[in-house]
């Protein structure tokens, strides 16, 4: 199947295009449940694994999204962002918020 270069656009620049227009009123649900503030953080977003465009992970910026899959792009979903475990740092703070592992020694 041969899509032409108007069908097609990068990952990178469609989720840009999005945060342009997040103040129309079909963006802003999405703008603000994802939370982009500028390019390079969505980059770093796609490059750590926490977005998703339909069932599949995407890593790299660049990657080709047709223009009927943008409604797909989403967080993934072990992406803390998206609703999966928190981070192994939050999970660390957790452990201590709550009183430790029991690995210490008892103290008389």
């Amino acid at each position: 199947m041969v899509f032409s270069v108007r069908a097609r656009t990068s990952l990178i620049t469609c989720l840009h295009s999005l945060l342009r227009t997040s103040c129309s009123a079909a963006f802003r649900p999405l703008s603000s449940r994802m939370a982009w503030q500028s390019p390079s953080i969505m980059r770093v977003l796609i490059r750590q694994r926490h977005i998703r465009v339909g069932r599949q992970l995407v890593n790299i910026p660049s990657f080709m999204v047709k223009l009927d899959s943008e409604k797909h792009i989403d967080f993934s979903l072990t992406s803390p962002l998206g609703g999966g475990e928190p981070g192994r740092v939050k999970r660390k703070n957790q452990k201590k918020a709550s009183g430790g592992g029991g690995d210490d020694e008892e103290e008389e």
